[in-house]
């Protein structure tokens, strides 16, 4: 790995990529919308912008500073669901009105089990590293061309072994089988296309901090293991 330098704009890509997962994952999840008679949830609108940044991370940064953006979010997931459950189970002040009407909302906003809570971390850490592992191959493979073979191909991998993980960890036995199969057949399709119809953006974000940084990293000698924070 070479010599550790400092990027300008590293830190917001990181901090962009942690408040994209979070709302993701604390707003969008509760809402099921309908739109043409489709049902989706909320938070797919929004979680693939993720997959974006992730994508971002590893093609200008490489894959070893991607894995401590995929880490801070991991942390970050586990502590608003902690936090949530402290604030839900904290007893409230009777003295303050608003408390009768505010708890049961943040019960059903913020009270999701811990089958859910597990699921969501589970397919969200090995749906991103293995996102940021295939784009770092695929870039050594066609040598830095082609760039969207390989935004589209690992999101295809990344969101692929997201939406396999979550949903039957969080609904095996709750949901029908064939709806767990529908859902998780729909999302990903779903997210792969998000993902196509921001390849634009991918690239004029790629190409504007490739230019800015004065990077464009190559894992040759990475050490692909997730489980490690060095550069």
């Amino acid at each position: 790995m070479s010599q550790a330098r400092h990027y300008k704009y590293y830190d917001l890509v990181m901090a962009a990529f942690v408040a994209v997962l979070l709302c993701s994952n604390l707003i969008g999840v509760g809402k099921v919308c309908a739109v043409l008679g489709v049902s989706f949830g909320a938070g797919n609108l929004f979680f693939p912008i993720s997959y974006v940044f992730g994508d971002v991370l590893t093609e200008v940064y490489g894959y070893a500073r991607a894995r401590k953006v995929i880490w801070a979010g991991f942390a970050a997931l586990a502590f608003a669901a902690v936090m949530g459950l402290v604030v839900i189970h904290m007893p409230s002040d009777p003295r303050v009105p608003l408390n009768e009407r505010l708890q049961p909302a943040l019960e059903l906003v913020f009270g999701y089990t811990w089958r859910v809570v597990i699921a969501s971390m589970l397919a969200y850490w090995a749906g991103d590293f293995a996102n940021s592992y295939v784009l770092s191959k695929m870039k050594l493979l066609t040598k830095g061309r082609f760039l969207w073979t390989r935004t589209i191909g690992s999101t295809i991998v990344g969101q692929g072994i997201d939406s396999l993980i979550f949903y039957p960890i969080a609904f095996w036995g709750i949901w029908p089988n064939d709806a767990i199969v529908r859902v998780v057949v729909f999302n990903w399709l779903f997210k792969v296309a998000v993902e196509v119809v921001l390849t634009p953006i991918t690239y004029a974000v790629v190409y504007a901090l490739k230019r800015a940084e004065k990077e464009d990293y190559y894992d040759w000698e990475t050490n692909f293991t997730p489980f490690s924070l060095r550069d």
